[in-house]
């Protein structure tokens, strides 16, 4: 049987509907690499039983989206640098994440998904990151298609012997890289697997977790069928859930 691994949804207004959406992108990559049957969770916030949606699910995927966590959610003023926002994913995502972290239910954090981690458990953002002295422009390119758009575009140094690397390997890892914001303030639980050249953290784990919880601000769900480091990263979280899976079901027989 598959292992059922919840996706939050983003909120979008198409054709005077308001849709709760997910780029397919992740959905195939779940699908295809990790092995995994995706569950696309509808950005309710608190109408949504959390405790008991981990109940029914052997992971969590926070996907990208091209809107940001809202910047008072981390004591930053809000203002056009932080635009758009979805106020419905955060009031979802944010508390997700936290439990899918305390219960050990495998978690992978996928770049706004990894900001949403880390805001969710205590850290802060920078916004327009390119404006930083001595930072690179980290921004998608203006290109026709969605390959050029997510094409590799640098490297980024694993931590030695730390989660990411074990999984990638220690080398450096050419990544895409499609983000105008990143960490600023590391959340406390939260250790740096990787970064990019200019020092943008690329990667975190979650200290002490009890289950697979990590979080890259690339895009590896682009080319996981091609890669061999995002299929790698999808592949370990796919394990992971048919771990989760399989322990859920020894214990109910």
């Amino acid at each position: 049987m598959q292992p059922i691994v919840a996706v939050v949804c983003d909120v979008r207004q198409f054709d005077t509907y308001t849709w709760h959406a997910t780029p397919e992108t992740y959905l195939k990559a779940a699908l295809e690499v990790a092995g995994v049957l995706p569950l696309m969770v509808p950005a309710f916030g608190d109408r949504i039983d959390i405790a008991g949606l981990l109940k029914r699910v052997d992971g969590v995927m926070l996907s990208g989206s091209k809107s940001n966590v809202h910047p008072g959610l981390y004591g930053a003023e809000p203002g056009p640098d932080y635009e758009p926002y979805d106020p419905a994913r955060d009031a979802t995502s944010l508390p997700l994440a936290r439990a899918a972290v305390e219960t050990g239910v495998p978690l992978l954090a996928i770049c706004r998904g990894l900001q949403e981690l880390n805001v969710a458990l205590g850290g802060t953002l920078a916004t327009e990151i390119q404006q930083l002295e001595g930072r690179s422009d980290h921004r998608a390119p203006e290109r026709e298609t969605h390959d050029e758009r997510f094409a590799i575009a640098h490297d980024v140094a694993p931590k030695a012997d730390g989660c990411l690397a074990a999984i990638v390997g220690n080398g450096p890892v050419p990544v895409n890289s499609l983000h105008r914001q990143a960490i600023s303030a590391l959340a406390p639980r939260l250790q740096v697997e990787a970064v990019a050249d200019d020092g943008t953290v690329e990667a975190v784990s979650v200290i002490d977790a009890p289950g697979f919880a990590l979080g890259v601000q690339w895009h590896p769900e682009y080319w996981a069928k091609s890669d061999t480091p995002s299929r790698r990263i999808f592949e370990a979280f796919g394990a992971a859930t048919r771990v989760c899976a399989g322990g859920r079901l020894a214990a109910a027989q």
